[in-house]
């Protein structure tokens, strides 16, 4: 995968994501969150079926991901998690685009709101210069250190 290669962008809620879509969001999460951090972790918790699941194509495979989360689902705020970059394709700023497109799908649906995340505590320089801010004390969640961040 090269950064010459054109990402294709999509967001879809739930309910219109094709089996094959969910199949292929589900590979990803796994290949990354449960092999490649060895965290063994029930990655299904429901919060899906709600979500806006925003990912990034390339050469018909996904290669970034992660889901927006209405208020009140998982905090008060409106909520980003599970994002994630293909391990082929790190290293050329993907990240940025994801978490920027997320960022404007979070502004066009809810507005400019609050967005609170649980972040790995070694990404948290990453959101910080996308506007996040520290909330919270470390702590652990599925046995890796993590932090809350605010973004206003």
């Amino acid at each position: 995968m090269t950064k010459n290669t054109l990402i294709i962008w999509k967001n879809k809620h739930f309910s219109e994501l094709s089996a094959q879509e969910w199949y292929d969001i589900g590979k990803i999460r796994m290949e990354v969150f449960i092999i490649e951090q060895n965290c063994i972790y029930l990655d299904l918790d429901n919060k899906d079926l709600d979500a806006i699941h925003i990912y990034g194509e390339q050469n018909g495979e996904i290669v970034a991901y992660t889901r927006l989360l209405a208020p009140n689902v998982t905090y008060p705020e409106v909520s980003i998690g599970r994002v994630v970059v293909a391990q082929k394709c790190r290293g050329i700023k993907l990240g940025d685009l994801l978490l920027e497109k997320t960022l404007d799908i979070a502004n066009q649906k809810y507005g400019r709101v609050p967005i609170k995340i649980s972040a790995q505590e070694h990404l948290k320089g990453f959101y910080q210069k996308h506007g996040f801010k520290v909330v919270t004390e470390s702590y652990l969640e599925d046995g890796i250190p993590h932090v809350g961040m605010l973004r206003n």
